[in-house]
């Protein structure tokens, strides 16, 4: 069903200038996580602070429809249905999959996709800089070259990793950052596989690293890792091998370690609300990349594996959980 929705949009709401809408959609979070004025999930919460900071508030000139999937993936298309019956001027969406569910439904509302790590990859837009159409965003991280850098710090904070496992969905090892990494991992001397997952199941690919027997897993850094976290960083603890992982929210989990994006993308979201609100188109507003990064140790998790972290490496670090 393409383009079958037509709406008034931005075009409405900036004749009227007396309420605009919003429809935001996250993967996996409660419902009840997002609700309120002062919400508990504390991205959603900064959107809200952003954007009464940009001069919009609920109940005065701003409506704010929030739905998640909580984790049924299946529901996406139906969920973006939903919100598009209400006529929103713009749609904020998290996760590649659920962009391409809205993009599908609508091109006429403009969509703000949050959290892809290649957008272009991914099939979300065509160009980085002109995505065209009604699609913008931002990336959650800063290309390919991201992965190569977080397995150097993988390498760098356990030496002795020679055989490392890649955890991921095949999308994940098939994209540019798989192959960023494998090329990294040649020039690093370390010899890597893939260990496939599926969105809601990653016992595959636990058998796979149980056969293989590696001495290091490096995780994907698609939404369904970061949705799994809690089950990947139990499993790969249990194992006892050293992990590195794309959220630094997984390192928080009990993982050992994490290289990821330390912009706060919901607040940079608000902006991009701010300027479609006001007339831009969202195709002319070049997808953003994060421009800081967070390396997180673990040092709870690393005396439960037996690591002692080289010192060189530990200083380095922007975070360490005790």
């Amino acid at each position: 069903m393409l383009c079958l929705l037509g709406f008034p949009g931005v075009a409405r709401a900036q004749q009227t200038k007396a309420q605009y809408r919003i429809g935001l959609v996250l993967t996996t979070s409660p419902l009840a996580e997002m609700l309120g004025p002062e919400p508990i999930h504390p991205s959603i919460r900064a959107f809200i602070h952003e954007l009464r900071r940009l001069g919009y508030a609920e109940g005065q000139n701003l409506v704010l429809d929030r739905r998640s999937a909580e984790g049924k993936f299946e529901r996406f298309g139906e969920i973006i249905a939903e919100l598009l019956r209400l006529k929103p001027d713009v749609l904020v969406t998290l996760g590649g999959p659920m962009a391409l569910a809205a993009g599908t439904l609508t091109s006429a509302v403009p969509i703000i996709s949050l959290g892809v790590p290649d957008p272009v990859a991914a099939g979300v837009v065509t160009n980085l800089a002109r995505p065209g159409a009604n699609i913008t965003g931002i990336a959650s991280t800063a290309g390919p070259e991201f992965s190569a850098k977080r397995l150097e710090f993988f390498k760098a904070a356990v030496p002795s990793v020679t055989k490392v496992a890649y955890l991921a969905h095949k999308s994940d090892w098939e994209s540019t950052h798989g192959k960023a990494a494998r090329a990294a991992a040649q020039q690093l001397g370390l010899a890597m596989f893939h260990a496939e997952s599926q969105p809601d199941d990653y016992s595959g690919g636990f058998a796979v690293i149980r056969n293989e027997r590696p001495n290091g897993v490096f995780v994907g850094g698609h939404i369904f890792d970061w949705v799994n976290r809690q089950v990947i960083v139990d499993t790969l603890n249990g194992l006892r091998l050293p992990n590195c992982h794309g959220y630094s929210a997984s390192c928080e989990v009990g993982g050992l370690m994490s290289y990821a994006n330390a912009d706060n993308t919901f607040v940079g979201a608000a902006a991009y609300v701010d300027k479609i609100l006001k007339g831009a188109k969202p195709g002319d507003l070049p997808i953003e990349q994060p421009t800081r990064f967070e390396l997180v140790v673990n040092l709870k998790t690393a005396r439960k594996l037996g690591i002692t972290f080289p010192q060189s490496f530990l200083i380095r670090a922007d975070r360490v959980i005790e």
